[in-house]
């Protein structure tokens, strides 16, 4: 026994001299053995995860300074921790080499140096400064043939984070410019003002041909930012790709307001929109023939590039051109009629005019010099300006059971071509007065059973049928929403309902279209 004592003891000493450097002190219920995986994969074992971070680290550092550049890798680090007496770990260098191994073969993309350039909603991502100005410049020579202006990089001040914007300035000073140097970003506002400042306007004495024409001044109309940053090669637009995209038209919903005197014909030929396209965006309008009321606001669509030049031109014009229309206001009239007084003929004049462009869209003029060859004759319009009556719906709740138009008889001796609209509610709901007006008509009405005809001040007239009970006459003035009747289920009626028209000159025409 002693001698089997003895080299158990030898035994011990024998291990712990081979494996002393790779143990960590033993505490009970203490984690002292970490089994360390980087990306799934097994990096070895350690006894302080402190260091293993600080190991993770100074691998990624030096996988950076390898490549030369700033490089994307996963790095999911975990573990497995244990609490054992006896336990090998592996060295640091041993795990730092495999950590560099994985990082590595996990390495996803190099990032490279770029800038992303933010015009409004649309974006690029492009090499350099210059490849920006280089695409800039294209859209700025879409309208500058003669490459009299040229892009400027410069820094925006209105922004707390470092970045850049970009102007137009004459060619000659874009050349004298130290580009180091930072420029006020002084927007289309400034532009204009200091346009019109540079530009002399000459007496009209003069001859057109003492005036100097083409572009005064240009701007980029918008709000264009520049950023630096890194990113992938893949995601570095091509010079020629950019500028495709950025002076390509795209489709972009506007909203119109219409003006007094519009018509839909009217704003399809302003928009260059047909009428079925503008119904089609407004769901308020149901046919060509929907009513529009001056204030309305439409939506359209537009074909516009993603950017927008904004010049100043001098131009001499041989024009065809309109008067104003000119309005006499009838008080008695409803803002809904106008009449024609007299119909315009077209002039002919010769002017210098400073014009102002958004892209190839005239946004502005100033006529410098007139020659009037044929004066223009205006049309001249009498229009009202009394707000005209709304129409609402005359009873809460309901479900429409037959519609305007045609149908099937719903029992004998209804007609097939349906008046009105019905909603059916229980006997007794409260009936209200579309808009305002005067009873003409309050009792039995035959086919409508118990019913009341309302004239209102406009000339349409509203009736209301099938009713159980009638709470006016004939003759009385009744306002909107005044309770004028309770619903029913009187005269030729297949259940309890409303019957609801509207009339004008006579003629029943869809209340849907009129009901607010």
């Amino acid at each position: 026994m002693q001698y089997l004592s003895i080299r158990v003891r030898m035994l011990v000493i024998i291990l712990n001299i081979i494996f002393i450097p790779a143990l960590h002190t033993y505490k009970k219920d203490e984690a002292n053995l970490f089994h360390v995986f980087l990306n799934g994969s097994d990096m070895g074992h350690a006894s302080d995860m402190d260091v293993v971070q600080e190991l993770l680290s100074d691998a990624r550092r030096e996988l950076g300074r390898e490549s030369g550049d700033v490089v994307y890798v996963d790095a999911d680090l975990t573990y497995e921790a244990s609490s054992v007496v006896f336990g090998r770990v592996d060295s640091d260098n041993d795990i730092k080499e495999r950590m560099m191994e994985n990082l590595k073969a996990c390495s996803k993309r190099v990032l490279v140096h770029a800038y992303t350039m933010r015009i409004g909603d649309y974006s690029v991502n492009l090499g350099s400064l210059d490849d920006i100005k280089e695409v800039l410049q294209a859209a700025l020579e879409l309208y500058d043939l003669d490459n009299s202006y040229a892009v400027q990089v410069i820094s925006d001040p209105e922004r707390e984070l470092s970045s850049l914007t970009v102007a137009a300035v004459k060619t000659e000073v874009a050349q004298e410019e130290d580009m180091e140097e930072p420029v006020r970003n002084a927007g289309f506002a400034s532009f204009m003002e200091e346009a019109m400042e540079e530009t002399e306007i000459v007496s009209t004495a003069l001859d057109f041909d003492d005036y100097e024409y083409g572009i005064l001044s240009m701007a980029f109309d918008d709000d264009i930012e520049i950023v630096e940053g890194y990113l992938t090669e893949n995601q570095i637009a091509s010079v020629s790709d950019a500028v495709k995209k950025i002076v390509n038209l795209e489709e972009k919903k506007t909203i119109y307001e219409v003006q007094t005197g519009d018509t839909l014909s009217e704003i399809a030929l302003k928009t260059s929109i047909p009428m079925d396209k503008i119904v089609e965006l407004n769901e308020n309008l149901e046919n060509e023939n929907s009513m529009i009321r001056a204030g309305d606001e439409l939506v359209v669509t537009t074909t516009e590039p993603p950017i927008t030049i904004e010049r100043m031109t001098q131009e001499y014009i041989e024009e065809i051109y309109d008067a104003e229309i000119q309005y006499v206001e009838n008080d008695n009239w409803y803002t809904t009629e106008q009449v024609t007084l007299q119909q315009p003929s077209a002039g002919r004049r010769n002017i210098v005019a400073q014009l102002t462009y958004a892209n190839d869209k005239e946004i502005g003029r100033e006529i410098i010099k007139e020659e009037v060859l044929l004066e223009a004759v205006p049309k001249i319009v009498e229009r009202g300006t009394k707000i005209p009556p709304t129409y609402i719906k005359p009873l809460s709740g309901g479900r429409m059971s037959s519609g305007f138009g045609r149908r099937n008889a719903p029992t004998r001796g209804a007609s097939t071509n349906h008046q009105g609209v019905d909603w059916a509610t229980p006997v007794g709901t409260a009936i209200y007065a579309s808009s305002g007006g005067v009873v003409t008509r309050a009792g039995w009405g035959s086919g409508y059973g118990y019913c009341v005809y309302i004239r209102h001040p406009d000339g349409k007239e509203t009736r209301y049928g099938h009713l159980s009970k009638v709470l006016v006459s004939s003759g009385q003035s009744v306002k909107q929403g005044q309770k004028i009747a309770l619903s029913g289920n009187t005269g030729r009626s297949t259940g309890p309902h409303l019957h609801f028209e509207i009339r004008i000159n006579g003629v029943a025409v869809n209340p849907l279209k009129y009901l607010n």
